[in-house]
């Protein structure tokens, strides 16, 4: 593995367990996210270095110990990075219409593709188990709006 790819992969990593140091370097400023977010959201609103930091900061929030841990990865093809994780930590609190009491054990998965130009992550597709998450905080399901 090149020490490129190394350094991108532990900044990745590292943003993700909350060290926001290296986020101006590791995110172009028109990165591009495709995620289904727990509001609602698709990803398009996270659109530079600030957004992904305040996203990554609210998902820590109730959780305030959760740490990422690579499992797979990272595989390379071209300019694009995947890598599969696995987060573990403690509920502590704060996540809406959560009915899990605080110090609740979360573990979850997901899988990170990333494009890589000139050093920096420009778009990024996330692929996480959060309705397992939402199950181990008891977050109750909310009617679905008629389509």
């Amino acid at each position: 593995m090149s020490d490129d790819i190394t350094r991108l992969v532990g900044a990745w990593k590292a943003l993700w367990n909350g060290d926001f140091g290296d986020v101006d370097e590791l995110i172009a400023p028109d990165v591009r996210v495709h995620a289904a977010l727990a509001d609602g959201g698709d990803g398009s609103a996270i659109d530079d270095a600030k957004a992904m930091t305040g996203w990554v900061a609210q998902l820590r929030g109730p959780l305030p110990d959760l740490v990422f841990d690579i499992e797979v990865g990272p595989i390379v093809q071209d300019d694009l990075l995947a890598l599969r994780w696995r987060a573990t930590g403690t509920y502590g609190g704060g996540f809406p219409g959560a009915g899990a009491p605080v110090g609740t054990p979360v573990d979850f998965t997901g899988v990170d593709l990333l494009r890589v130009r000139d050093g920096q992550i420009v778009e990024y597709w996330l692929n996480s188990d959060m309705l397992l998450l939402l199950t181990q905080l008891c977050v109750q399901p909310t009617e679905p709006s008629a389509i």
